[in-house]
């Protein structure tokens, strides 16, 4: 486990004191879960990019010919 020295402003300090008390958890646990929530978020992205450099329109467009032409099942119409 690593240590960090953490610079905050007083007002995120406060805010983030208040939001760990009522989330029943140490100011900590509210820093370790937010830097998490960050990283797994930048993460998500990222693979998103790297899936969507890997196909093109035509891909598209060639996958789409095999939908079959019918109205949507009950529940999945636009509205």
């Amino acid at each position: 486990m690593s240590q960090v020295a953490l610079r905050l402003p007083d007002s995120l300090h406060q805010y983030a004191k208040q939001l760990a008390a009522q989330d029943s958890a140490s100011l900590n646990q509210f820093i370790v879960t937010a830097v998490a929530e960050k990283i797994s978020a930048l993460n998500t992205e990222a693979f998103f990019q790297q899936r969507a450099a890997l196909s093109s329109r035509q891909k598209f467009d060639r996958v789409m010919t095999k939908v079959v032409d019918r109205p949507p099942r009950s529940g999945d119409e636009v509205v």
